[in-house]
């Protein structure tokens, strides 16, 4: 059986199969703080100052006069308070407030390194890879032929074109087997910094399991970040991924393109229907620019019962968090 992320149905393994394979490989925690705060800071709103709106009470944000004015002071105290600090993971919380479905967000301003990430269920979960592991494999792949010292060859260059502008599954199965299936691909991610991503048993890489935060991880070390020191990937290695990426074909340039402006676009999706439960799991992550400016953006969701209702929901999610970090919600 072979997974895919263009719309082919696989099923789930047993749990007992996968249970077995993961009580030998120790699973990495995963952790969440960030979703975490946003859960928190969106259902205690009425003591928080976080929304807009806010700003437009001046005895909530102003604690003394001008003295320049010379009006009287508003507080007891002499000193003037600072202005209260907005949270992006409040921000965007509050955006995506009340909005159907099942799914995480992790989205970030690359010249300055403001992010927010948002999760629509439990802090600690983990969702369907889907196509976008292809990404990860991609990267796996390029770490090892840098570890070898050499460039990829003409066959993987080959199979690395398909799987990503094409999503190509058999490119990626083939792949999958070059890096050594899950076990190659965790050792990867220990070195690329994601810490709750594991790989799908066996063949099935379109199982793996991750999260949005993971997600925009790999984004960092594949586009790289104002004042990052710690990227894995070299020069060489980051310009071809980003190359293939920003060259998918037309008809799977949906999903976080939707906060775009279609500058210097760069992304992959993902879409499997579970034969489980016949539900969708509908992913995209990549780089879009709006007024010049560059964000990473990685959503991924799970339960849509059409695939056009996931994409719908992986836009509409993608288009209220990249206002969060730019400064325009």
């Amino acid at each position: 059986m072979v997974p895919t992320g263009r719309g082919r149905t696989i099923g789930r393994m047993s749990p007992g199969s996968r249970g077995s394979r993961r009580r030998e490989r120790s699973r990495r925690p995963v952790l969440y703080a960030a979703v975490a705060s946003s859960v928190l800071l969106a259902g205690t709103a009425a003591t928080t100052v976080y929304v807009k709106a806010q700003a437009h009470d001046a005895t909530a944000l102003v604690s003394h006069a001008s003295a320049a004015a010379g009006g009287p002071s508003v507080s007891p105290s002499s000193s003037p308070s600072a202005s209260p600090t907005v949270d992006p993971d409040a921000l965007l919380a509050e955006a995506l407030k009340g909005r159907d479905g099942t799914f995480s967000v992790a989205v970030l301003d690359v010249a300055d390194g403001t992010s927010a990430a948002y999760s629509s269920g439990e802090d600690d979960r983990t969702y369907d890879t889907a196509s976008i592991v292809k990404v990860d494999v991609l990267a796996a792949l390029l770490l090892r032929a840098q570890d070898e010292g050499r460039s990829l060859t003409g066959q993987e260059k080959a199979y690395a074109a398909a799987m990503i502008e094409n999503s190509d599954n058999s490119a990626t199965t083939a792949v999958w087997d070059i890096i050594g299936g899950a076990d190659g691909l965790d050792a990867a991610n220990e070195r690329l910094g994601l810490t709750g991503t594991t790989g799908g048993d066996g063949p099935l890489w379109g199982l793996t399991q991750t999260t949005a935060a993971d997600q925009l991880a790999l984004l960092r070390q594949v586009f790289g970040v104002a004042g990052d020191s710690d990227q894995v990937l070299d020069a060489s290695s980051r310009a071809y991924v980003e190359e293939l990426m920003g060259n998918v074909e037309s008809d799977q340039r949906w999903g976080v393109s939707a906060a775009g402006d279609g500058d210097g676009l760069a992304l992959k999706n993902g879409w499997l229907r579970r034969s489980t439960t016949g539900l969708w799991d509908i992913n995209s992550v990549g780089r879009v620019t709006v007024d010049g400016k560059r964000y990473l953006v990685a959503v991924v969701s799970d339960g849509s019962a059409t695939k056009d209702a996931g994409i719908s929901l992986v836009e509409a999610v993608a288009k209220a968090a990249v206002p969060v970090v730019s400064g325009a919600a």
